[in-house]
């Protein structure tokens, strides 16, 4: 039922979250998140089967992600594909498939690229920085000089 404001139909009732709250909430350990926002999680999960699958599903993968748990992907892909009803988790599990050995390598090596990235992103930002105002000269002077 309804009740109306100013001619407008206004639900009666609790407002349910904002999504990126949802997102977070699933996102997120549930050891680590506050009472109140597990209580509304659990909500959430009851009122939507098909988000309670989609939450049992990247709880899975992050668990495989957070222990390196990479031998486990191509069980982890065949169970998303049984999931019926979520044709994007899906297509996710699909596009994994397409490098699965690479996929599988950095699920499991405790190795990354970050530090690598951070040097391409501060020669970005000096190239970004320095665009129409001088050569190649100065620009390869602030690199190898910058800290």
């Amino acid at each position: 039922m309804s009740r109306t404001l100013r001619g407008k139909l206004q639900p009666v009732g609790p407002r349910p979250p904002w999504a990126r709250a949802v997102t977070r909430w699933l996102l997120t350990h549930t050891d680590a998140l506050v009472e109140s926002d597990r209580i509304q999680l659990k909500a959430v999960l009851a009122n939507c089967p098909q988000l309670d699958v989609l939450a049992k599903h990247v709880r899975a993968f992050a668990h495989m992600v957070t222990d390196l748990q990479g031998d486990q992907l191509p069980e982890r892909i065949e169970s998303t594909r049984a999931a019926t009803g979520l044709p994007s988790l899906s297509r996710f599990a699909q596009h994994l498939e397409r490098d699965l050995d690479a996929v599988v390598a950095g699920l499991s090596q405790p190795w990354n690229s970050g530090v690598v990235e951070g040097h391409v992103d501060r020669i970005k930002m000096l190239k970004r920085q320095m665009f129409g105002r001088t050569g190649f000269e100065l620009l390869r002077k602030r690199v190898l000089l910058a800290k």
